[in-house]
């Protein structure tokens, strides 16, 4: 596993390492398409919980569900400012580290997207209480970028 960073590290890092792509446009069909895809995972996440006890071995869906979820909406997000990213952490660096107004926690992007990488690619499950530690936040981040982006749409005039 990578050495942990700080906010500011990575975003340095990122940004040294050319991470940071540029969008030629903005584009609010696909901020609205990223959106609705965004919600359908949320919500599909959502709808799976309720079937399940804390022993079901789908904990690990529902967290990514979220994650995906959440990490669609940081996307459109940041398509405002013309940047993108395929490095997740990147993307909650740029995030963090060029909105303080949103307030939101680093350790927790980094806390989730680790837990997401475990599941993806190391073999480690998500259960029930890896789940519950993180709902809360997980909903009130996207509650509070979807208000953003809504916002954002709102104002835009090309």
């Amino acid at each position: 596993m990578p050495n942990y960073l700080t906010q500011e590290e990575a975003f340095q890092k990122c940004t040294a390492d050319g991470k940071f792509g540029p969008i030629r446009e903005i584009n609010i069909d696909k901020i609205k398409s990223a959106v609705r895809i965004a919600e359908a995972d949320f919500e599909t996440g959502k709808n799976t919980k309720k079937n399940l006890d804390k022993k079901s071995d789908q904990w690990s869906s529902v967290y990514k569900l979220h994650y995906d979820a959440l990490h669609e909406l940081v996307e459109a997000f940041l398509r405002f400012e013309k940047v993108k990213s395929d490095n997740h952490q990147c993307l909650f660096a740029y995030l963090c580290e060029k909105h303080p107004e949103l307030e939101f926690d680093w350790d927790f992007f980094e806390k989730i997207r680790t837990k997401r990488n475990g599941i993806n690619y190391y073999g480690i499950p998500a259960v029930y209480e890896d789940w519950k530690d993180a709902e809360l936040q997980i909903t009130l981040y996207f509650t509070a970028l979807k208000k953003a982006i809504e916002k954002k749409i709102g104002e835009f005039r090309g």
